[in-house]
């Protein structure tokens, strides 16, 4: 991969009525003509996502949604395309259009906005259409709570400002822990065990891996890369035992028999899911396999939609694992990509993937929606150290976690 990933950009997603023009805005911001603008309302009808730079928080992904006024049946339903949008966005900017003034539906949004805790900004668009007094600012600004600043898409005045607004709001934890950077010093040694599938690509990682070796590097630590078979004499040939041994989570208990003790061992799937979410709730949820019973249900949620190989990871194996552990049969649901079910009252057990498509926040939605219905959740690589029987090993870098092993 050159570009970075979509999981790991900031996204800013516009909100506004239809014809607010939120999609000359994008164009604006991107300083190209990537989004469709028309006269014609509800011309967007689903999320557009667009990959930029703003400097210097970085690599952004601009979201472009439906307006928040659709109507009709379908409108209905791209408007609830809209607020899902809300899931996964980091930092949201409202368009209001000076033709209808301040309504009810940039009341609304703005409340949902702000009751969720993400950072707003709030714009006045076409100013060159329309004459926008002092006033008028002032009283749109009490009745929102914001400060609005005047723009005109169109003409890009205001847009310079406008970015600088971006960078001033942009939340400053959003990217989280660390994916391995935390957990080692300069110097250090990481080895990491990375199988080469028959199907995979030649020149290519999986991007957990890659983004586990660029933060080792990051860290002024070393990075060691190996297959599963190669540990072993990798091991035998270090002057120094390695700080932390790193392994795909399919290969825990060949990797685990082959590094020694008082070696930290862990999966790329563990470390992301501490990156992405909370590893104390999945790991709770790996506690929650053993409760299981024959014909409970079981969703299986993946980030991406990936080519499925005979044997795959999310629709084979895991299945067959727990099948295995509970002793019987068992019902399972798959989602994929963007999708994840409001009602998960039906299920005794969510398995997540890595989530590393998704960007934190919505990975984090995601658990607080099986908390809130306490429904336990726990991630591939958490799952696969439980069933086999080496979960305590596997979270020996995270000794909080450990601990909720005990409790």
């Amino acid at each position: 991969m050159q570009d970075t990933p979509k999981g790991s950009r900031l996204h800013i997603a516009i909100f506004g009525r239809r014809n607010a023009g939120k999609s000359s805005l994008i164009n604006a911001l991107t300083n190209q003509d990537i989004a469709l603008v028309s006269n014609i309302p509800g011309t967007t009808t689903d999320p557009v996502y667009k990959a930029m730079e703003i400097l210097p928080v970085g690599p952004v992904m601009i979201i472009d949604t439906a307006g928040i006024d659709d109507v009709g049946e379908l409108g209905a339903l791209r408007v609830e395309k809209t607020m899902q949008v809300l899931n996964k966005t980091d930092l949201a900017v409202v368009v209001i259009e000076p033709a209808a003034g301040l309504t009810e539906y940039e009341q609304n949004i703005v409340s949902e906005v702000q009751k969720r805790k993400i950072p707003l900004v709030g714009v006045i668009n076409k100013i060159d259409q329309f004459n926008v007094s002092v006033d008028l600012i002032k009283k749109w600004n009490e009745g929102l709570g914001l400060n609005l600043l005047p723009i005109s898409a169109k003409t890009r005045q205001g847009i310079e400002e406008l970015k600088r607004l971006i960078i001033t709001s942009a939340p400053e934890e959003w990217e989280g822990t660390p994916i391995i950077g935390d957990l080692i010093d300069p110097g250090d040694t990481v080895v990491l065990v990375v199988p080469i599938d028959l199907a995979a690509p030649k020149g290519r990682l999986i991007l957990p891996q890659v983004q586990t070796i660029r933060d080792i590097l990051d860290h002024d630590a070393c990075s060691v890369v190996v297959k599963e078979r190669e540990l072993k004499e990798a091991l035998e040939n270090l002057h120094r035992k390695p700080r932390l041994v790193v392994t795909d989570s399919q290969e825990f208990l060949k990797v685990a028999a082959d590094t020694p003790d008082d070696v930290l061992l862990t999966s790329f799937s563990i470390l992301m899911a501490r990156h992405k979410g909370d590893l104390e709730t999945l790991t709770a949820g790996a506690r929650a396999i053993d409760k299981l019973k024959p014909h409970d249900k079981v969703l299986i949620a993946e980030g991406c939609t990936h080519h499925r190989q005979a044997d795959d990871i999310g629709r084979v194996k895991i299945p067959r694992w727990l099948r295995q552990t509970v002793g019987g049969e068992l019902e399972f649901d798959w989602v994929s990509g963007g999708s994840f079910p409001s009602d998960l009252s039906q299920y005794q057990l969510i398995v997540h993937c890595g989530a590393c498509m998704l960007n934190r926040r919505e990975m984090l939605y995601r658990l607080s929606v099986a908390r809130e219905k306490q429904v336990p959740i726990v991630n591939y690589g958490l799952l696969i150290a439980h069933v086999h029987g080496i979960l305590r090993r596997a979270l020996s870098p995270f000794p909080l976690a450990q601990m909720l092993l005990d409790e």
